[in-house]
């Protein structure tokens, strides 16, 4: 069993098919002129500015450029997407913030970095020259003297 919607009556485009006796042969939603008219002095304008002169070939290109211009835009546009949805919608996208891809820090230095003269020796090679040369590895300067031992005599394990 089918059930019928309502959407039909949504789909009817609000049409301006030209004047009395005169119509036009093609079907041109009111949205389509509103947008087409514009972008055709838009596209006129950029022609000129382009530098292409004026003349029946760059105006039939302009012609062109609209049409498809204008199918492009209002293939956006329906009963639930308003133009001046559209448009909102298309400002807002152009100025949301943007997440930045750029650092914000300043100048930096290599100032604080140490350099050895030697490179340093892997962890089972130093452990060897400690202990067969006895004393800091080359290079490390030893500041000040070693701490004491503590003495762990009997008074140290009798709270044991």
């Amino acid at each position: 069993m089918r059930i019928r919607t309502d959407d039909e009556v949504y789909r009817v485009d609000a049409v301006w098919l030209g004047p009395p006796k005169a119509t036009f042969p093609w079907r041109a939603r009111y949205v389509a002129w509103l947008i087409g008219i514009p972008a055709f002095f838009v596209v006129l304008g950029v022609e000129r500015w382009a530098g292409w002169s004026f003349g029946f070939f760059s105006t039939a290109w302009a012609f062109v450029a609209t049409i498809v211009i204008t199918r492009l835009l209002t293939a956006k546009i329906s009963h639930e997407r308003p133009l001046g949805t559209v448009v909102a919608m298309a400002g807002r996208e152009l100025n949301t913030p943007r997440v930045r891809t750029t650092g914000t820090g300043g100048a930096v230095s290599a100032s604080r970095v140490r350099v050895r003269v030697e490179r340093p020796l892997p962890k089972h090679r130093r452990r060897r020259q400690y202990q067969h040369h006895g004393g800091s590895p080359p290079g490390v300067a030893v500041q000040g003297t070693p701490r004491a031992r503590r003495s762990r005599g009997n008074s140290a394990r009798a709270g044991r």
